[in-house]
């Protein structure tokens, strides 16, 4: 029994969404059955293990066996290439690097997909069905510029449409996008995929990008693929980017912008307010009457390095949100104004050995493994903020599951986009190195379509946004 493409897409279709999980077992071929449920059991058995932002049309047992992410779009055509938005391209070749066997992410896509979409002229996505950052419109070609202000620069209608888009992307399952959930990273036979929510996507592919490199079989927690090398700034860039789009197409609003957390010199957290993002007791329990107080934390409660959050379908499981600013002797107190500029006056983007070692690096000292002086190893700057909020934001791997993630490191990214004006830097400054994952052409993981490492330091208004400069004393 063989079945077209627009029928097995109509079968699929007509599942019911609220499916959460899909098993994953080791390949089999699946065998067409002849009545009509068997075969839409199977359909859903057979989808087999490949991971990422993961396009959810890419997970069917045709895509993992021929290794290839290259959907069908409008025009029924393989990424648009009839209406000549793009191509399916491979791209498999020999890249010289050290083998790493076990993980799955190295030279990401190609463990899982050697042909995706390669897509043309200002077109984007996974195949080809979107648009660059910036652009908009069936073609794509107008231009958009939005502007990133800072939270409290919002006027009160605009504070309260941010958050009803915040919960609406919480809640609302991304149609685009599943999410990888392992109980044994050597064993595939645990592999299966998750529907998620558009939030809990974004949450997860900071979580996945952080898990410790598997080096020939042994965990390596001091290697990751989006910190602690110069992967960080434009890492983080592309993460705010994907999830402004995807909230800017659930909501139809093209103006919708990732505020900014200015916390340069302050004493406490000022935004910590109910009317913004909530207090806490002593417990570090937001004040139930807040915005987020029952949000429950996506990958939470199991950090071990063989897994992949084995919890994610279950909620009764996953922690709430907690919040403790100021509580720890480590980080009293948030960067100050001399701080930032201090680490502004740093021209070196990167510098050798190109991990949390880095003296006179930019990079090392937004992270925050550097002291603004250059020279003095200690914890400052974005990872300051992170221990000095204290709570989910203090588990790094999952600190994305508070909303206060996207605009602290908003303002890191405004803090990069000083950076780069100041010194006039372009992807030519990006350095060579043997960090994995961290290579100039190494494409960031895990997103679709491939993003050069280098390609990301650019001037925002190449990404469709700029910066307000409101002033705070």
């Amino acid at each position: 029994m063989k079945l077209s493409h627009d029928v097995l897409e109509a079968l699929l279709l007509a599942l019911p969404y609220h499916n959460d999980v899909i098993n994953v077992p080791e390949p089999e071929p699946c065998m067409a059955q002849g009545v009509m449920l068997n075969l839409i059991l199977l359909l859903i058995f057979c989808l087999s293990a490949v991971d990422s932002q993961f396009p959810r049309v890419c997970t069917t047992e045709a895509a993992f066996l021929t290794k290839s992410c290259c959907p069908l779009w409008k025009d029924k055509s393989p990424c648009g290439s009839l209406s000549g938005r793009g191509r399916c391209r491979n791209w498999l070749t020999f890249t010289g690097k050290e083998v790493l066997q076990n993980d799955d992410r190295l030279d990401w896509p190609r463990h899982y997909y050697e042909n995706t979409c390669e897509c043309h002229g200002n077109f984007s996505g996974f195949d080809c069905g979107d648009c660059k950052f910036g652009l908009h419109g069936e073609k794509c070609e107008r231009k958009k510029e939005i502007v990133r202000r800072e939270l409290r620069e919002l006027t009160f209608l605009e504070q309260k449409r941010l958050f009803s888009y915040l919960a609406l992307a919480k809640t609302t399952k991304s149609r685009d996008f599943v999410i990888l959930s392992t109980g044994d990273r050597f064993h595939r036979q645990t592999y299966r995929f998750v529907d998620a929510s558009l939030y809990d996507v974004f949450v997860w592919m900071h979580y996945y990008s952080m898990k410790a490199i598997l080096r020939n079989s042994t965990f390596d927690p001091n290697k990751n693929f989006a910190h602690q090398g110069p992967v960080f700034p434009g890492w983080h860039r592309l993460n705010l980017l994907f999830l402004e789009r995807q909230i800017q197409l659930m909501t139809g609003d093209e103006d919708f912008a990732i505020p900014y957390y200015d916390w340069r010199g302050e004493k406490n957290c000022s935004i910590c307010t109910d009317d913004l993002l909530g207090t806490n007791d002593a417990q570090g329990v937001l004040n139930p009457y807040s915005h987020f107080s029952f949000w429950k934390a996506v990958c939470s409660g199991f950090n071990f390095p063989d897994e992949y959050c084995p919890l994610a379908d279950l909620e009764q499981k996953m922690e709430r949100l907690h919040r403790k600013p100021g509580a720890t002797p480590y980080a009293p107190n948030l960067p100050s104004f001399q701080d930032v500029e201090n680490i502004l006056k740093l021209s070196n983007f990167d510098t050798p050995p190109f991990n949390e070692t880095s003296l006179l690096s930019f990079r090392n000292a937004l992270e925050g493994f550097l002291s603004p002086d250059g020279v003095t190893l200690r914890r400052s700057m974005h990872n300051l903020v992170h221990i000095y909020l204290g709570g989910t934001m203090s588990q790094i791997p999952i600190s994305s599951n508070d909303p206060i993630f996207i605009f602290h490191h908003s303002f890191v990214d405004k803090i990069f986009e000083t950076w780069i004006t100041r010194y006039d830097a372009s992807p030519t400054l990006y350095p060579d190195n043997s960090e994995v994952g961290h290579g100039p052409e190494d494409c960031a993981t895990p997103y679709f379509p491939c993003y050069k490492n280098r390609d990301l330091i650019h001037k925002s208004m190449t990404f469709g946004y700029q910066y307000s400069s409101f002033p705070l004393k």
